[in-house]
């Protein structure tokens, strides 16, 4: 697994009350597990579908998920997770940057768009911490 180094943005801090407006650029504090507080949370890209809505496709840093494939066998990014409008909204705690500079999800995305057009993949609809603990047990087995 081909690791993207993601540099943590240092930002202002904005208040946002309503999580619904989503765009991509954007960065967030959001609800991650415990020991991962300076996990950031961005929003690369948006892709309409006509029956899920908008799927979101985040990536994350600040991570401390155990990966035995990995040279140290601890995964410091997420490069791409694909997600439903409500698990990010239900996640995401506060606005931090805003048009900021994204990680390249593009090899994570390409494998992901591949499976989810043949029907083979899909989407995360639960809260993003849940959804790292889901992946982190699954390439643990």
């Amino acid at each position: 697994m081909k690791q993207a180094a993601i540099s943590l943005l240092a930002g202002f801090s904005m208040s946002v009350s309503a999580a619904g407006n989503f765009q991509e650029g954007q960065v967030w504090n959001y609800q991650t597990r415990a020991g991962e507080e300076s996990s950031r949370l961005y929003i690369v890209q948006i892709d309409p579908h006509e029956k899920l809505g908008p799927i979101y496709h985040i990536a994350l840093d600040g991570l401390k998920l155990r990966n035995p494939h990995i040279e140290g066998g601890l995964q410091i990014d997420l490069p791409h997770l694909p997600i439903s409008e409500a698990a990010l909204q239900s996640s995401v705690t506060q606005l931090i940057d805003s048009g900021a500079p994204m990680p390249d999800i593009s090899e994570g995305y390409g494998h992901w768009k591949a499976a989810f057009d043949a029907d083979e993949g899909g989407i995360f609809t639960i809260p993003v911490a849940q959804a790292v603990e889901y992946i982190e047990k699954a390439v643990n087995q």
